[in-house]
């Protein structure tokens, strides 16, 4: 038994009398995975009497964009199709594998699974129609009842901190294997599987994934805060923890994932921005600043004294002359001192390193060419050559005549540079 591609066309009712019986399904709903075939029988059919578990041969079956038909035989999966249009069955063929997008993994389930021979050319007691939905399942609502656990880690500033996340979105699946998902989850259903008959499995199943796929992106050293902009790499760790339950077993993938804004506990947040700002005061400048808005923070406060602002002064001098403002002068030189001993012409990479060479010492990405390549091959930013003393070029024009031109006038024309 198998199908014969007989064609792309509208399903209509001329198109269906060609055939004994035709088998079709409407468009199928979002909340719908899979429902049975529909039946039209045309007047060329033997099987008047409309028996739904018999398919004669001849029958036309029609499948459309988004959609998988597969013939089940007594339990058994022995015909896929995964490509739109207008089959033909035949009972006298061997089975036949229309994978179209589903690839080369259906068709090596099929050869594990589905039943690779047919009952002597003859029809079993029992044939049914089926139809998937192949479409991106989407409007999926996750949240995390209990705090996951998350490691923070800046290494920028010296921070590693074990803390926990709550996080809200919704998620998007699709049935990528449709024999798995026949075989291990709806069965021969009646008419139809909706969704709302898995869905609290699966958002059990994808909010305890979560846990390991955090875990994945903490080793990034991806902050709580910036996940929401990182929803490939967690769809990806999400897809990679589920593959047991949902690929292998299920058939189905994660296709994408939309991420609220994760929270923290008030305390670690407060422990994580304290090492944030306190972090701000390794570069001397910023110390210096730093402390000088302290000092004129103090002032003001000095000219609220109860007991009068020249007591509040004569106080806040005394502090000043106890070394604060050449500790702050200090500070200043520092910075400008580590400012002039810089190598010129650096550069900082994604990864936060800064680096002076043509790559990243930190993860070894290329340094990126910005400004202008002198024809020495040195890369500048400004108007000469920082090795060789060239000139930048100009930037060229294309005069309405069609020449090229460097220059204000064009050395065709004459005309003058717009």
């Amino acid at each position: 038994m198998g199908l014969i591609k007989a064609g792309i066309s509208a399903i209509g009712t001329t198109l269906a009398d060609q055939w004994k019986e035709f088998f079709y399904c409407d468009a199928i709903d979002n909340d719908v995975l899979v429902v049975r075939g529909q039946k039209s029988v045309g007047g060329k059919s033997s099987n008047t009497k409309g028996n739904d578990n018999v398919i004669s041969n001849g029958s036309g079956i029609a499948v459309a964009d988004g959609q998988c038909m597969i013939i089940v035989e007594q339990g058994k999966v022995v015909e896929i199709c995964a490509e739109p249009g207008q089959f033909t069955y035949d009972n006298t063929i061997a089975p036949s594998i229309f994978a179209g997008n589903l690839g080369q993994s259906i068709i090596d389930t099929f050869k594990t699974i589905g039943r690779r021979f047919a009952m002597g050319g003859d029809a079993g007691v029992d044939q049914r129609v089926y139809y998937f939905n192949t479409k991106e399942i989407v409007d999926n609502k996750f949240g995390t009842q209990n705090p996951i656990p998350f490691r923070v880690v800046d290494r920028n500033i010296g921070l590693d901190l074990d803390t926990a996340v709550r996080c809200n979105g919704i998620y998007s699946y699709k049935i990528a294997n449709p024999i798995l998902f026949y075989t291990n989850v709806c069965g021969n259903v009646t008419n139809e599987y909706r969704k709302s008959e898995i869905e609290s499995q699966l958002k059990i199943e994808f909010v305890d994934a979560l846990q390991p796929s955090f875990a994945k992106l903490s080793a990034l050293e991806i902050r709580p805060s910036a996940l929401p902009g990182h929803t490939v790499e967690l769809k990806d760790a999400v897809n990679e923890a589920l593959s047991k339950k949902w690929a292998e077993l299920r058939g189905i993938e994660v296709v994408s994932i939309a991420l609220n804004p994760p929270t923290v506990p008030d305390d670690d947040m407060e422990i994580i921005q304290d090492a944030q700002r306190r972090a701000i005061n390794r570069d001397p400048g910023m110390a210096a600043a730093t402390l000088i808005g302290a000092q004129a923070e103090a002032m003001t406060e000095a000219a609220k004294n109860d007991a009068g602002a020249m007591t509040g002064f004569m106080g806040m001098g005394m502090a000043m002359n106890s070394g604060n403002s050449a500790m702050a002068q200090n500070l200043f030189d520092m910075a400008q001192q580590n400012k002039a001993s810089q190598p010129q012409n650096g550069w900082k990479c994604a990864c936060g390193t800064e680096n002076t060479g043509n790559f990243c010492t930190n993860c070894g990405s290329k340094r990126p060419e910005n400004g202008w390549k002198c024809s020495c091959g040195k890369v500048n930013e400004g108007k000469f050559c920082s090795e060789c003393g060239a000139k930048k070029p100009e930037s060229g024009w294309k005069c309405a005549c069609g020449t090229e031109n460097t220059g204000n006038f064009c050395t065709n024309c004459g005309s003058k540079r717009p």
